[in-house]
């Protein structure tokens, strides 16, 4: 099946960085993000916009929280990690085509429809 990078946050992703103010780190996940980012894809990455969040329960009980988030590269050129196959850049047109794990078209439609300006925040709950 088909995903998009991501992955968590890490101790390291802030942990051995000068601390923002006294006692903490700011932009740990904007700084978590480009590390998995050029970690599956080799991408730098700019200009990251919270998208929406979900909860959700794996099978062995654990409680996860996901974060999206959007983004534009910086640098091109793709280069894989050992743990992905191929990849493909798509529109949301074409991604439709794909076997895409859950919840995934939903978000690259979220995000045609703000990029093209029909949708003025990624998710209302009201």
């Amino acid at each position: 099946m088909w995903v998009v990078p991501g992955g968590g946050v890490e101790v390291d992703d802030y942990i051995n960085t000068p601390k923002t103010t006294g006692d903490v780190w700011y932009l740990v996940l904007e700084k978590a993000l480009q590390r998995e980012i050029r970690e599956e894809v080799g991408l730098e990455i700019k200009d990251i916009k919270y998208l929406l969040d979900m909860a959700f329960i794996r099978p062995d009980g654990v409680p996860v929280i996901a974060l999206s988030f959007y983004c534009n590269w910086k640098s091109a050129g793709v280069v894989l990690n050992e743990e992905s196959e191929s990849f493909a850049w798509v529109s949301f047109e074409e991604a439709k085509k794909y076997k895409l794990i859950e919840g995934i078209l939903e978000e690259i439609e979220m995000v045609d429809k703000i990029l093209k300006g029909e949708q003025n925040i990624a998710y209302k709950t009201c």
